[in-house]
């Protein structure tokens, strides 16, 4: 079978010539490619996007005008067989993957491909000829639309030269290049000064210090009572201070004469420089810092939210720390959420603005108000709706609603029917509510109707489950500009759920993913101690 324009045999020399040698992958991707471009319309001006860095990238580059030179390939590494071909402008085209069904046909391919075999006992003429004889007949070919992130071109803006390696890179990257943020792959380079991570000072005795400025904090401790700082940064020292410090230890202190140059930043610079990129809406901060520290306090009772891709890699950059209370905590008005601070008395400049490189844009630390929304509770079951048994829904969701600002707009208790539980969402829904709490129905019983029932009322971005215990059988979604949560019976048992943890997380405006909700699986697992003390618990964080 062709490859193209090209006989097996020819598109096996091509390439051996641009790989090296006729790799079985790329041999099967240039299948895959034609197979791609002969359902993409004649005339489309398309582009690649490759699941894979084995092999399948050569096969486009030799097959098509897309390379990763141009940036018409793109490759986004999913560890997956595919290449797809699309309209630059739309995103519409086609996947091409190997398919694992079909691959039971051929079993040369199959022992290759899953690596069945060690190589040195691959017949490698035999895989050849199943390879040209099957084609792309291995293969799955899917209608596809590619994310709108993926179109187009990303231009270069400006260059700037890398305060800290002296070679140029784009501005975008922050403010200085990513090798030197810590993705530098080398070990060693020659030619590289590696400079010592402390500056040279000078220290004197505490006695001859008299009249000298202080450069740091100089902290007395005394066991279980306090732990104060006796001089500050910038104090100057009288007679009285030097008995102090000899009180508590300290016999010698820097000599400020012989601070470090501009090559080194100050604890105190650094952690003001630090703070003001954290700090978003909510979040308050005393700009004097002591010891080299900022703390951070809640400007108003809300929901902690943290940049925690951001708070890794701030954390991961020497010399520097930020620790917080969890993402997702309910904050009370003026305490404290979090605190920073330069480790070292003074931090390189390359570290230091490696530090702020790895904050971003910031913010990385803001306090969400929780809406005051106006909540429909909607008790789903038969036997409540037949009074066989007392709700008890709607007081225990109640409580918690308004324990947390907002105000039950609307109740029901409807039997499960398919048909009632729409109906009754849909006259919550044009009541005014913009919250529906759904309770029961959620499990896998067959009268178990709740979610179909929500479908129908035109509920979309649905996620059920979540990890969990009490309440994995949540679900969270939306139906017109209306959130929705639903509640599984466990919550009728046990006073903390996950629902507990969804709740303050849509009040304060946040869309949750399938991802936010996979992050709740650590911490997630209640104790169901005798006497609950949630939120003071690590149930959910």
């Amino acid at each position: 079978m062709n490859i193209g324009n090209y006989t097996f045999e020819e598109f096996k020399q091509k390439a051996k010539e641009f790989h090296g040698y006729p790799a079985p992958g790329l041999l099967i991707g240039g299948y895959m490619v034609e197979a791609a471009k002969a359902r993409i319309p004649e005339g489309t001006l398309f582009e690649a996007l490759v699941e894979s860095g084995k092999c399948l990238p050569d096969a486009v580059q030799l097959l098509t005008l897309c390379s990763a030179g141009n940036n018409w390939m793109k490759i986004k590494l999913l560890g997956r067989y595919a290449v797809s071909l699309y309209d630059k402008y739309t995103g519409v085209g086609v996947r091409v993957a190997i398919d694992q069904k079909k691959l039971e046909q051929w079993p040369e391919i199959r022992g290759w491909f899953m690596k069945e075999k060690p190589k040195a006992e691959q017949d490698t003429e035999k895989l050849f000829a199943e390879i040209e004889q099957a084609g792309d007949t291995i293969c799955s070919i899917r209608p596809i639309t590619v994310d709108k992130k993926y179109l187009g071109h990303g231009h270069m803006t400006a260059i700037d030269v890398c305060p800290v390696c002296g070679e140029a890179y784009p501005s975008s990257d922050g403010s200085i290049c990513r090798g030197c943020q810590g993705e530098d792959p080398y070990v060693a380079m020659e030619g590289v000064e590696c400079r010592d991570d402390a500056p040279v000072m000078r220290a004197v005795p505490v006695e001859e210090a008299v009249g000298k400025t202080v450069v740091h904090d100089m902290t007395g401790i005394e066991a279980e009572e306090s732990k104060e700082p006796v001089s500050r940064a910038g104090d100057v020292l009288g007679i009285g201070d030097v008995c102090r410090l000899q009180r508590i230890g300290k016999f010698h202190v820097y000599d400020a004469e012989s601070l470090p140059g501009d090559e080194w930043v100050h604890e105190n610079e650094a952690v003001k420089a630090f703070a003001k990129r954290m700090a978003g809406d909510g979040i308050t901060y005393d700009d004097d810092p002591k010891e080299g520290k900022i703390n951070f306090f809640a400007e108003k009772t809300g929901l902690l939210s943290i940049d925690l891709d951001a708070l890794s890699r701030f954390n991961l950059s020497p010399d520097v720390m930020l620790a917080t209370r969890h993402d997702g905590s309910i904050i009370p008005e003026g305490k404290g959420v979090a605190g920073t601070r330069a480790i070292p008395l003074y931090i390189s400049r390359d570290k230091f603005s490696r530090a702020i490189t790895a904050l971003g844009e910031g913010p990385i630390l803001s306090i969400l108000p929780l809406r005051k929304a106006k909540v429909g509770v909607l008790v789903t079951g038969t036997e409540v709706f037949q009074g066989l048994i007392e709700d008890k829904f709607i007081p225990i969701v109640s409580s918690k609603v308004i324990k947390l600002g907002s105000e039950v707009h609307r109740t029901d208790i409807v039997p499960d029917d398919r048909e009632t539980i729409t109906k009754s969402v849909t006259a919550m829904l044009d009541a005014g509510c913009d919250l529906i709490v759904t309770t029961a129905g959620m499990s896998v019983d067959p009268d178990d109707v709740t979610r179909p029932a929500l479908a129908d009322a035109g509920m979309t971005d649905a996620l059920y489950g979540v990890p969990m215990l009490p309440g994995t059988m949540s679900l969270v979604g939306k139906i017109r500009n209306a959130q929705i949560i639903g509640v599984p019976a466990c919550a009728l048992f046990y006073k903390t759920t996950a629902f507990d943890i969804l709740l303050p997380r849509l009040l304060a405006g946040q869309t949750l993913t399938r991802k936010d909700l996979a992050n709740l699986g650590e911490g997630g697992f209640c104790m169901t101690c005798k006497t609950c003390s949630f939120p003071k618990c690590p149930f959910g964080k």
